[in-house]
């Protein structure tokens, strides 16, 4: 088969403008308040055999451009996640990602045989396939939500940590040799892949900063194919090691984005932009994949019976054998229980499978499908008012504003936004009165879509946008000192 000019015209003629559609898309899910991989999904299937036309029922190909996918929404992730604010829930999320999937599995594995009448190996694959929370969905929901650290933190480490356990538990299930080495054989397996992907990664993020802060390369744009291939390397190395591409990938992204690298900004701004590339991409293929019309009411109904298992049983205790012991309280448990957002990692787990050949996967496929389609449709818009209702949301939250500037880059200065709500006490207080850090300073202030450079007299008001420039190295003072006077106005240094 050729591929000549004309074919190449035709694919970038439409690649570009689904591009284009999937990226209005994006405002459009913002402002319904649901995870993009829905209308992404949607594209994919409109645009498939029960649509447009198009064809595409390749599993094996669909696995290899799934994984591939995933590394690059993985690099994002990591270099993205602020290493300060992420280690002190390093060890709930590593716990989630581990004890966590642990018990989910055995809950769902049990459920799947007895209650969906699967055998023992499908049972296994549907349990594993639908353990791990997905990165993409994570990393773009919670971040629309004001949330502590405490809770988006372990969140964050677990949707980062947790596709390496389950990876190679669906394919030693696919293969049907899972216990060849026993129980403790399997286990050990996994603590060495996942371990040794870990420190891999960690040698090689390491490794290649130190080197990149001591290079000059001739132009900036390439500092960030620089840090693009690394984080690749890791992944592709630590596999050919036969250890944990996916733990290695992220581990090498969350410390190449945490060091002082040349054009920080503009990486992090480029990654920003493949990880969309690679979700759209993503979600838009596992939609071709999917024909509805093979998706009968059997499998509809094991759908919703899995996913009530899976939200309502397996996920609050999987969440609660990795947190009871560091007396995380009950309200925490119960929204971390509710935020484990699915997307396209179990759809793209469930390609193994059926790229293996394995009987009864093409179900277990629509299934998994549908399930990820109704947990996103449902958790997703409800996790504002889920934070509410359990009060773990903060209002007034400091917020890092998204913004590549070469001058900011250049000071080692980072800006942020602040809204003033209307629970917020520095309504009132002047700008003298926040008493920020040295060379902390009110940049900006936008009031009823007005801009006004601030003087130390001027008065804030509920409503307004704060554009905060601070130091680097004072960043979590000034953040700290702005959240006190949100709680306690003026007075925050007497009151506490």
């Amino acid at each position: 088969m050729t591929f000549d000019v004309e074919q190449l015209d035709q694919v970038l003629l439409v690649a570009s403008a689904v591009l284009l559609v999937a990226i209005v898309a994006v405002r459009l899910s913002v402002l319904a308040g649901l995870p993009s991989l829905l209308f992404y999904l949607l594209l994919g299937v409109v645009l498939g055999e029960a649509g447009l036309g198009i064809s595409f029922d390749d599993a094996q190909l669909a696995h290899a451009l799934g994984f591939g996918a995933l590394v690059i929404i993985l690099t994002e992730g990591g270099l993205t996640t602020s290493w300060q604010e992420i280690r002190p829930s390093l060890r709930s999320g590593a716990l989630l990602a581990t004890v966590g999937v642990a018990v989910s599995i055995g809950v769902m594995t049990v459920a799947a045989h007895y209650l969906l009448g699967f055998d023992w190996q499908l049972a296994i694959l549907l349990a594993a396939i639908t353990a791990p929370t997905d990165a993409a969905a994570v990393f773009s929901v919670l971040r629309r939500v004001p949330l502590p650290r405490r809770l988006t933190g372990p969140l964050e480490a677990e949707s980062g940590l947790n596709d390496a356990p389950t990876v190679l538990l669906v394919t030693l299930a696919s293969q049907g040799d899972i216990l060849e080495h026993g129980v403790l054989g399997f286990v050990g397996v996994v603590v060495l892949e996942l371990g040794g992907g870990v420190l891999f990664g960690a040698l090689l993020g390491a490794g290649g900063s130190w080197v990149m802060r001591r290079v000059a390369l001739p132009a900036s744009g390439l500092y960030p194919l620089a840090v693009l291939t690394l984080s690749v390397l890791s992944y592709a190395g630590a596999a050919a090691l036969h250890l944990s591409g996916f733990a290695a990938v992220y581990t090498a992204a969350v410390i190449l984005g945490n060091t002082e690298l040349p054009h920080r900004a503009a990486t992090r701004s480029f990654a920003e932009g493949l990880g969309w590339l690679a979700q759209i991409g993503l979600f838009v293929m596992l939609g071709l994949l999917i024909t509805p019309g093979e998706i009968d009411p059997t499998d509809i109904w094991q759908a919703l019976v899995a996913g009530f298992i899976l939200t309502a049983i397996a996920r609050p205790l999987s969440v609660f054998a990795s947190t009871v012991w560091q007396r995380t309280g009950l309200a925490d448990m119960l929204f971390v229980s509710w935020a484990g957002l699915r997307g396209a990692v179990p759809i793209v787990l469930a390609t193994i499978p059926l790229s293996l050949g394995v009987e009864g996967a093409r179900a277990v496929f629509h299934v998994v499908f549908v399930l990820v389609v109704i947990d996103t449709i449902l958790t997703g818009p409800t996790l504002p008012w889920v934070a509410r209702r359990l009060g773990v949301s903060v209002a007034g939250e400091v917020r890092d504003l998204e913004v590549e500037s070469a001058p900011l880059e250049r000071l080692a200065a980072d800006m942020l936004q602040i809204r003033i709500t209307k629970r917020s006490r520095m309504h009132g207080v002047e700008v003298s009165e926040l008493r920020l850090p040295p060379g902390a300073s009110v940049a900006l202030i936008v009031r009823d879509g007005h801009t006004k450079v601030p003087t130390d007299r001027t008065v804030l008001r509920r409503g307004d946008d704060l554009l905060v420039v601070t130091p680097r190295k004072v960043k979590d003072q000034t953040e700290r000192r702005l959240r006190s006077v949100s709680n306690s106005g003026r007075l925050a240094s007497w009151l506490e």
